[in-house]
């Protein structure tokens, strides 16, 4: 009877995590509900339904919406879907969407100078100019936040409606925020009002040349990406779990040591580099400010084998994510694409892995075969290696290995025995 009391006291707190956990982990942002709350957001809201925006943001997990009032549709404009062709009102909408969680605690600590903060727009790849980004500022003396581009006239953020961390915040603002190259002015149109069963239809491909292009601070990484011939390899493994892919800046490429030459190296190791910047899923900016398994395999893990040329990924201060790479640290910059199933990073240094750049004392990896696999038992373990295959690391003994395997057996048991026992 005691064993079965400790059991149950225990199974509480478990299951507790677990609803939590898959109530939190299956969430979805749903805008349409969020708005219905707010009669007065009720004109915002139906274009983001009839425009596709609002499935849109259904994929997503970290964002601020800046919702326009009904007040601020004039009669003249208001029929946004007879003034703009269906993609350019989409984009439109896009502005107003900023790919960053912004709390009110946030807001509070946004310096009188403002903060870049980069819109849905910027991340679809459609900007004029690269002006998909928005400035976010707030005057310490009055407490007023405003909210604008170089290009655009502020607006101003009215009042925190409503905010769901980590996955979105709605800020009422008190006018349209309009990107470079949309004219909401311009005389109206005969295309028909777009409707919710007739979106069109996503890019076939994405094309990483164009979108390093319009980064305009992406040029010796896209050199080298198509001087490599794997720009193209990577456009092809956009399919089936997505990339992601984290681009160095020109300045990145300044800031290499002066014993590393990218260029003198074999073009077989050029290559494992640039794979080493790419992930094979998809990961927003807010996944990856949320990414719960810090240490991520890359394309170039993908042959040299597990555990190889991995990247451990983690946020600091709050929303600013870290790549490590073993040799640097490098920030993640800016947002230059995202767009299901393909998102585009800008960082401040070039990651160079450990297994080609060790440090001193140690000899880079072989990368003309996957390592090799080595058993634990203890037969093999007295036989020498072959070659090396990695930096010299802690010898496990055969001992250790059978007392973690151990506890893993009675781990695993104990969870079989509180399987059953709940369905009992």
């Amino acid at each position: 009877m005691a064993n079965v009391i400790s059991v149950s006291h225990f199974t509480l707190p478990v299951l507790a995590y677990l609803l939590l956990f898959l109530s939190t982990t299956a969430a979805a942002i749903n805008v349409t509900a969020i708005l219905s709350s707010f009669p007065n957001l009720s004109s915002f809201s139906n274009l983001l339904v009839t425009s596709g925006i609002a499935a849109e943001l259904s994929g997503r997990n970290s964002l601020t919406l800046l919702a326009v009032p009904n007040s601020q549709f004039s009669s003249a404009s208001v029929d946004l879907t007879r003034r703009l062709p269906p993609s350019t009102l989409a984009d439109l909408l896009r502005f107003h969407v900023l790919l960053q969680f912004l709390s009110d605690s946030d807001l509070r600590r946004i310096p009188p100078s403002g903060s870049a903060v980069t819109t849905l727009y910027e991340a679809s790849g459609r900007t004029f100019f690269g002006s998909g980004s928005v400035n976010v500022s707030r005057d310490p003396a009055s407490g007023s936040v405003t909210i604008g581009s170089p290009s655009t006239k502020n607006v101003t953020v009215l009042k925190l409606l409503e905010t769901k961390p980590p996955n979105i915040t709605v800020l009422s603002v008190d006018s349209l925020i309009v990107p470079t190259g949309i004219d909401i002015t311009a005389s109206e149109t005969l295309t028909p009002p777009p409707t919710s069963t007739s979106l069109s239809p996503p890019p076939a491909g994405i094309n990483l040349t164009q979108i390093l292009i319009n980064g305009h601070n992406f040029n010796v990484a896209l050199s080298l990406l198509v001087a490599s011939g794997v720009i193209t390899e990577f456009e092809n493994d956009e399919r089936g779990a997505g990339i992601t892919v984290f681009v160095p800046t020109d300045s990145a490429f300044s800031d290499l040591p002066s014993n590393v030459n990218l260029q003198s190296l074999p073009a077989e190791q050029k290559a494992f580099v640039l794979k080493f910047h790419v992930l094979h899923s998809y990961y927003t900016l807010g996944s990856l400010e949320s990414i719960t398994n810090p240490v991520q395999p890359t394309l170039a893990t993908e042959e040299m084998g597990a555990g190889s040329y991995t990247l451990n990924i983690s946020r600091v201060n709050g929303s600013i994510v870290t790549i490590n790479s073993g040799m640097v640290l490098a920030v993640v910059t800016q947002t230059a694409f995202d767009q299901n199933p393909v998102s585009v990073f800008g960082v401040s240094k070039v990651l160079l892995p450990k297994e080609l750049f060790p440090k001193t004392g140690q000899q880079p990896v072989a990368t003309t075969a996957p390592p090799q696999v080595i058993s634990l038992s203890p037969a093999s373990s007295e036989e020498p290696s072959s070659r090396i295959v990695s930096p010299p690391r802690e010898i496990i003994s055969s001992g250790a290995v059978k007392r973690t395997l151990g506890f893993l057996a009675l781990w695993w048991c104990w969870c079989i025995a509180l399987f059953c026992y709940l369905l009992v």
